[in-house]
């Protein structure tokens, strides 16, 4: 994917390409790998260089609050459209969704079952992935039609865990 980003005001070319666990991007000309794992919506873990890293994403309105390391930035897509395709947060999602493993893990908690009813942003599972726990949140407000997944199973990335109507 390629990008034109404002990061605190400085305009940006980045293509990103994500390999299995590898996320590879190109900052104006310039490489940079690294491993990064949505760990929950807007939070991810990174590993780059050696150094683990946190980051927080947040939508304010057309830009992002990106904070990392210590370190806050601002950033602004360019391309409204990718935007738009990519965005994650703010509006709660409509209509029957799909909860799927957003890594491989192991499911350690099952906090929802068929028929209950969850809030948007509810934790539904809690998955066990590099020796870390991480909620598995509702995309949205309603019932939870069905669960797919059990305590203690392996889970692949991408798994659907539950469907949300």
């Amino acid at each position: 994917m390629k990008l034109q980003i404002a990061l605190n005001g400085k305009t940006r070319q980045v293509e990103m390409a994500k390999t299995g666990e590898r996320l590879r991007c190109v900052i104006d000309g310039t490489p940079l790998e690294a491993d990064a794992v949505r760990i929950a919506p807007g939070i991810y873990s990174v590993l780059m260089d050696g150094q683990s890293l946190e980051a927080r994403v947040e939508a304010e309105g057309n830009a992002l609050r990106i904070s990392i390391g210590g370190r806050e930035f601002r950033g602004e897509v360019r391309d409204p459209r990718a935007w738009r395709r990519g965005r994650s947060g703010g509006a709660e999602a409509e209509g029957q969704q799909q909860v799927a493993a957003p890594m491989p893990g192991k499911i350690v908690r099952v906090l929802v079952k068929a028929g209950d009813g969850v809030e948007a942003r509810q934790g539904l599972f809690v998955v066990e992935a590099m020796k870390m726990q991480n909620e598995i949140r509702s995309p949205k407000s309603g019932k939870v039609e069905r669960v797919l997944a059990s305590e203690g199973q392996t889970v692949t990335a991408g798994q659907v865990l539950a469907v949300i109507a």
